[in-house]
């Protein structure tokens, strides 16, 4: 049986929990856990067998109470429509005491002990009047906290403009720190408008898409390189990783053509052995 699960709940959150009873908990099913203070719905998403993993290493580890009953999964769905009138209160609230900050979402614990609303602020900012409205309307407790703009995309989800669900989303747990040289390693244009994800920030892929470019370049021949072409002798001028295909420029025309990669070594293997030069490999 397994011992310890990960759970996620609303908005990709994810915590780890023992399994004191044993059950046979699989990927997929609902579950009742053991929270901070009183109880949670929420979703396995993981086995976990090695607690040396970084992800958990750190991690305070709660119980899982039960496998979720049908009463359960219609209580939690009761929850999510009391949070988009909470949500709706709170804005106007927010409002009210003019406060510069952005509501993203509101997330009622299972047993309603608690309503977290979280928000985007360039700033701090002073809510302690708003905290004393909500406790007032809802005679629970109130937590407050502040996000950014990634994790205000990862709880909002959403397609990037490669069609799929954003990383931040489906896959991935912590953010790691992004800059343009990520892009500047893959040859992609300086464009900030095709960089920025749906936050506004660089796209989380620069980063872990930057080990196999840079494993991958190493198969193409540099830029601005003089290769032996099927025409002629010509120019490197741009790399398609994905296409595995090399733009060439002929020097004797100008003209351009698209090379398979697979051709280009194999012209450049011919040339090392037959155009009077010595191969790159080959040391005095």
């Amino acid at each position: 049986m397994p011992r310890f699960l990960e759970v996620k709940f609303k908005g990709e959150r994810k915590a780890l929990f023992a399994n004191p009873l044993g059950y046979p908990f699989k990927v997929g099913f609902f579950a009742i856990v053991e929270a901070e203070k009183g109880e949670d719905f929420g979703k396995i998403n993981n086995i976990v067998e090695n607690l040396k993993d970084s992800r958990y290493s750190k991690t305070k580890v709660l119980k899982v109470l039960r496998k979720s009953s049908p009463e359960d999964i219609l209580i939690n769905k009761q929850n999510r429509l009391k949070e988009k009138s909470a949500l709706a209160f709170c804005g106007r609230k927010v409002e009210k005491h003019r406060l510069k900050m952005k509501l993203v979402d509101c997330e009622y614990q299972f047993d309603h002990n608690k309503i977290t609303f979280y928000f985007t602020a360039e700033k701090r900012v002073d809510f302690r009047e708003l905290v004393k409205d909500l406790a007032t309307e809802y005679k629970t407790r109130i937590e407050l906290r502040q996000i950014g703009v990634r994790d205000e995309a990862r709880r909002q989800s959403g397609f990037g403009v490669c069609g799929q669900k954003l990383c931040c989303s489906r896959w991935i747990d912590d953010f790691s720190p992004i800059t343009t040289q990520a892009a500047k390693d893959q040859n992609l244009p300086l464009n900030p408008n095709k960089l920025a994800g749906v936050c506004g920030r660089l796209k989380c892929c620069l980063v872990f898409e930057r080990d196999y470019y840079n494993w991958a370049i190493k198969q193409y021949p540099s830029l601005a390189k003089e290769i032996k072409g099927p025409k002629g002798l010509a120019v490197v001028q741009r790399i398609a990783v994905l296409k595995e295909s090399v733009l060439i420029k002929y020097k004797s025309n100008g003209e351009y053509e698209w090379l398979d990669l697979a051709q280009v070594k194999k012209d450049i293997s011919k040339c090392n052995k037959g155009c009077g030069r010595k191969p790159a490999n080959v040391k005095n």
